[in-house]
């Protein structure tokens, strides 16, 4: 597929707020020291993080999207990528932001084919990678990775989640006051915390997200075992109860929520699966497939961003379905693999 891309220099281009301008200094005397983050709360303290400077660093054009990297920071010495793709012919689209789980990186917001799939049906898709991990995850002992620090992995990207929200918003192209968010694993929890602290996310989609702590960090093979006992200490747990996100699951209050766990994922145990299912206070947002490839076969008929797409905007036909499934018995939708 035939596109052009465009490298935009940033000599003397990055946007700067004024807090940049204050870090250096004036004739008033030096600006105060920002508050520290607090990762037990989950909305953002303005007075803790400001936007310190964003930049285009390119764009790729096809005859389906428009990709642009963006770096953002917020936080001295975690830049992040942040890659905006608007579908072609959309002059204003909605978003549906995109967060993927530890240990994925942005690899994906680089291919054209997911970008495809990603922009159809006329809306924009954004990305990045959660703190810890991929591109962010440097100049850090080897022992602080983004499981041993879930605290700080967990609390710093749903406030990230919100400072996306907050650049996109400074934006004329997209419409963010009612946005999708699809996350995965601990990518899932993080939007499950970030949707409960923003109300401008609206329809939630998350696929096995991570959860219930103590029996999470009991038998999870993401765990290694020599690690393991001291992420069991009551103080390690103790730290992570406002962080757990089924603790908030009957709290959201969302347009639509759904929530997908695969039986046979190894990443979440079962016990954990069943506790998280069972703090969604609707059935039928539950939605639960036997293996991996029923799971497949269920993304082929809708799509990449099919769920979260009709519900931001909903077809009479989809109306019709959400409405039969909502009047039928309360019942778990458990999807097989026809066998």
């Amino acid at each position: 597929m035939m596109f052009k891309y465009a490298v935009q220099c940033l000599v003397g281009c990055l946007a700067v707020c004024p807090l940049l301008a204050q870090q250096v200094g004036t004739a008033a005397g030096p600006a105060p020291a920002p508050l520290a983050e607090d990762w037990a709360r989950l909305r953002v303290n303005p007075a803790s993080l400001e936007p310190l400077s964003y930049a285009v660093i390119g764009t790729a054009e096809t005859p389906d999207f428009t990709r642009q990297l963006l770096r953002v920071q917020w936080r001295t010495g975690d830049p992040i990528d942040l890659y905006v793709i608007k579908p072609y012919g959309v002059a204003k689209p909605q978003v549906i932001l995109y967060l993927y789980g530890f240990p994925s990186n942005n690899d994906r917001f680089r291919d054209d084919a997911w970008c495809k799939r990603a922009t159809q049906g006329g809306f924009a898709a954004v990305g990045f990678v959660s703190a810890l991990t991929g591109d962010r995850y440097a100049n850090r002992p080897m022992k602080e990775w983004f499981v041993s620090e879930l605290r700080e992995s967990l609390g710093t990207s749903v406030h990230d989640v919100q400072m996306v929200l907050n650049y996109l918003a400074t934006r004329e192209d997209l419409v963010v006051n009612e946005v999708g968010m699809f996350g995965q694993g601990s990518g899932g929890s993080i939007a499950i915390l970030a949707a409960t602290a923003d109300s401008r996310i609206t329809v939630l989609d998350v696929l096995d997200p991570w959860g219930d702590w103590p029996d999470w960090f009991k038998t999870s093979p993401e765990v290694p075992e020599d690690e393991r006992a001291t992420y069991l200490r009551p103080e390690f747990l103790e730290r992570l109860t406002v962080l757990d996100p089924s603790l908030y699951l009957s709290h959201l209050k969302l347009k639509r929520l759904r929530v997908e766990q695969v039986m046979d994922e190894p990443v979440t145990p079962l016990d954990a699966k069943e506790k998280i299912g069972a703090a969604i206070p609707r059935s039928e947002d539950l939605v639960r497939y036997k293996n991996e490839r029923a799971h497949l076969e269920s993304w082929r008929v809708t799509g990449l961003t099919g769920w979260i797409r009709d519900q931001m905007r909903p077809s009479p036909s989809s109306l019709s379905e959400n409405h039969s499934a909502v009047a039928r018995p309360s019942s778990t939708l458990l999807v097989t693999d026809g066998k």
